[in-house]
């Protein structure tokens, strides 16, 4: 099968804290009377596969592509412990999510199978003037402190409590102690694990059993890092053209997340050679390829995955387009040559210039 830009099937899933807003800010079509909280646009994991929903590798999952087309979809990108190292999302908060905590590399270690780090940022696409996250703790919060706020039932007063809006993008590294708040609507993207530790859930009740949910309290306290200092928002960066603008908003070991704006009437080639994947916000477009025989339109709500291996493609769009842009870090093609010992490093010359003396045995031909 020649190599295609690719869009999936969402895989919904009914959450009691669910709703139907993502049928009213994208056009998709919700399971009928469900509260739908997450909408899976990208995953390869265990007990859930994307699956192909348009074009040539229309039927295919994730999974099986990966393994089919190897370099051709990852490019230099490396797997996940074997699997595609994203799995996106939109979830739909209509009540407070629980307080919780992923695994961090300890946990993952000591307890194997799918227990994977889990890294993950939340973009806002929406939320109530009222909406607000939690990420984190307040100044002062120790281990024993927050042990025996769980035992009292004072959880929410141990947490930062931050107010969104549209547009925000928070980066929640593993260990970090974390809920979203009631009201608001994020795009996920996330390393490729649905491990949750749950510590606090509102006292909820859920009406299909008559109980309150599960708590996993020993294991979240052995991946809270309660010494981290991880700011939600990181510092961002912005360049712009006539018709382009980039803004970067995450950049962490995982992945690296930049929102696109393109205006509309662009035509021009995509730079092909690495994975990328688009989560269209906004807007409709097209993606040209294989000699410009094919196309794939894409819209609003589709996650569209760009390999890098599909050689020469176009993309066009028919809107004013949004997307957020994620990536995976690559090595420095330099990473592999010696850096210099400072001790070697001489006077500058006449001519303003250093000379580098390496030691013989690091010696490498450019």
């Amino acid at each position: 099968m020649r190599i295609c830009p690719l869009i999936f099937q969402p895989i919904f899933k009914p959450k009691i804290w669910g709703g139907r807003l993502l049928e009213q800010i994208f056009p998709k079509q919700l399971p009928p009377t469900e509260p739908i909280g997450e909408s899976w646009e990208l995953a390869d994991l265990e007990n859930d596969q994307s699956v192909v929903r348009d074009g040539p590798a229309r039927g295919k999952t994730l999974g099986q592509l990966v393994k089919e087309w190897g370099t051709g979809l990852m490019g230099r990108a490396e797997l996940f412990e074997g699997r595609f190292p994203l799995l996106i999302k939109f979830l739909d908060a209509q009540q407070d999510l629980s307080v919780q905590v992923h695994p961090d590399e300890a946990m993952a270690r000591k307890l194997g199978g799918n227990v994977r780090v889990k890294n993950e940022a939340w973009y806002v696409l929406h939320a109530e003037p009222d909406g607000a996250i939690y990420h984190g703790f307040r100044d002062g919060v120790t281990r024993e402190s927050f042990a025996a706020a769980i035992s009292e039932g004072r959880v929410p007063e141990m947490l930062k409590r931050i107010p969104v809006k549209k547009g925000h993008c928070y980066y929640l590294p593993s260990g970090t102690i974390h809920a979203l708040g009631a009201g608001v609507v994020v795009a996920e993207v996330q390393t490729p694990s649905d491990i949750t530790y749950r510590v606090y859930d509102w006292d909820r009740i859920d009406a299909s059993t008559g109980k309150g949910r599960e708590l996993h309290i020993e294991q979240a306290m052995e991946c809270i890092h309660f010494d981290s200092d991880t700011s939600a928002q990181q510092e961002r960066s912005h360049v712009g053209s006539v018709w382009t603008s980039v803004t970067r908003l995450v950049l962490s070991d995982s992945f690296i997340l930049e929102r696109v704006r393109m205006v509309e009437g662009v035509n021009q080639e995509i730079p092909t050679g690495e994975l990328i994947v688009w989560i269209v916000l906004e807007g409709k477009g097209r993606v040209t390829f294989d000699n410009n025989s094919e196309t794939l339109s894409f819209a609003s709500g589709d996650t569209v995955l760009i390999p890098a291996g599909l050689g020469a493609a176009r993309i066009e769009t028919l809107d004013e387009c949004v997307w957020i842009e994620a990536t995976i870090p690559l090595a420095s093609d330099l990473a592999d040559f010696p850096r210099p010992d400072r001790s070697t490093l001489n006077e500058p010359d006449d001519h303003g210039l250093i000379q580098i003396t390496l030691p013989s045995q690091n010696e490498k031909s450019l």
